[in-house]
């Protein structure tokens, strides 16, 4: 089963910190998938054996998509102010929920871990 674009980019969000480079191609994601270019606000959770390990919300829609995702995935993975930073074992580990607060209402969706227990 293939993963989501909503879900890839925050894995590959939280990637880039470990590989300590750019790896996100943002023009060719905005071109194939022009609504990460809306205003969406979103929340990033992970999670390790059914327990949040970390999270991040946005107040507002004030970025695209595509940026509010980046930016709350690497948050929840580095600057969750009640965890230490995620390794690269949890992240491998974890569970990564994207959570879109739309007009029309709540929309979640959770990837499983890379590695099962």
């Amino acid at each position: 089963m293939s993963r989501s674009v909503l879900l890839q980019l925050a894995r590959d969000s939280i990637q880039e910190v470990f590989q300590a480079q750019r790896t996100i191609d943002k023009a060719s994601l905005l071109q194939e998938h022009p609504l990460l270019n809306e205003k969406i606000a979103t929340t990033v959770n992970l999670y390790i054996d059914n327990e949040l390990r970390g999270t991040y919300t946005s107040a507002q829609a004030h970025k695209s998509l595509l940026e509010d995702i980046i930016c709350n995935a690497k948050k929840a993975a580095f600057e969750d102010e009640t965890k230490e930073p995620l390794c690269t074992s949890e992240y491998l580990s974890c569970e990564v929920e994207v959570v879109l607060k739309t007009p029309e209402g709540i929309i979640s969706e959770k990837d499983p871990a890379i590695l099962k227990n």
